[in-house]
Formats: structure tokens, sequence, C-alpha cells
């Protein structure tokens, strides 16, 4: 049995995390010892290193609760975690497509405005003006007027 310190540092997460973990049902609510500890037996830490990979790979937390529910139940099909895996693969595709577009502006901003003042800055202009943007990165209208404060 690990206390929950213990547990933390093998499974390389921190202690309110696994408190966190529990309260929303990721992770069983463990035996208690008569001084009250947690005591966690070995599988918690299976478990819990299976949370930490899933979250450092992007899985949501919905997704995380849905894989451990099919992992619960091995002569299931592998369709449903392939499904999941495949829609977090997709999430991961845009978030890199947007993360390209920003880089792209963001270079463009930076090239064209090292010179001058402020008052003629490039980068403070487009970010006080959103359409001009080469690219659309933000979900809100877009609109905006320059100088970015007036």
């Amino acid at each position: 049995m690990l206390s929950i310190g213990k547990l933390g540092q093998a499974a390389g997460v921190k202690v309110p995390t696994i408190r966190y973990y529990e309260e929303i049902g990721l992770l069983p609510v463990p035996e208690r010892s008569r001084g009250n500890q947690r005591l966690y037996p070995k599988a918690a830490l299976a478990r819990l290193s299976f949370i930490r990979h899933a979250r450092e790979l992007g899985f949501p937390l919905g997704a995380i609760r849905d894989l451990i529910s099919l992992a619960t139940h091995p002569d299931l099909p592998c369709a449903g975690a392939d499904s999941i895996a495949r829609e977090q693969l997709a999430a991961v595709r845009a978030r890199i497509a947007r993360l390209t577009a920003l880089e792209g502006e963001l270079e463009r901003m930076v090239a064209t405005g090292a010179h001058g003042t402020v008052g003629e800055c490039r980068v403070i202009e487009v970010l006080g003006n959103h359409a001009l943007c080469a690219h659309d990165h933000d979900p809100a209208d877009g609109t905006g007027t320059s100088p970015a404060f007036a």
C-alpha cells in the first residue's frame, strides 16, 4: 500500500492532482489507515500512470474516463478506444494548423515591425486591428481599430 505522497512521487503527479482525480471519479476512493491517511494499492499507481500519460498526449478528462471504462472490459472490441484516439489525433492536427498559422502571422509582424517608433510599429498596429492579420485565428469577430488603445 502506498501513501498519497509516495503514489504521487512514483507516478510523477502532485498530491492535489491525485485528490482531484479522486474527486471527479478517475481514481477510486482509497482505503484509509487508522490515522485517516489514504492508502493506495499498486493498481492505483497503474491507473494514475495511465491517466498521466493520457494527459501528456492531450486527451481531455472525459475521454480518459471513457478509456478507463473501456480498459475495465478487456473483452470488448478495440473500436471504442480507436475512435477516441482518432478524435484526439484530429484535435491535435487542428491545433497544429492553428499554431502554424499563428507562427506565420507572428513572423510577418516581426519582419515588418522592426523599425521606426512605437507610433509606427507594425506589431502594435496589427494587434490593435485584427483585420490586418493574414489569417483568421480569432474565434471572435476580428474587427478592431488602430491604434490599439485609442
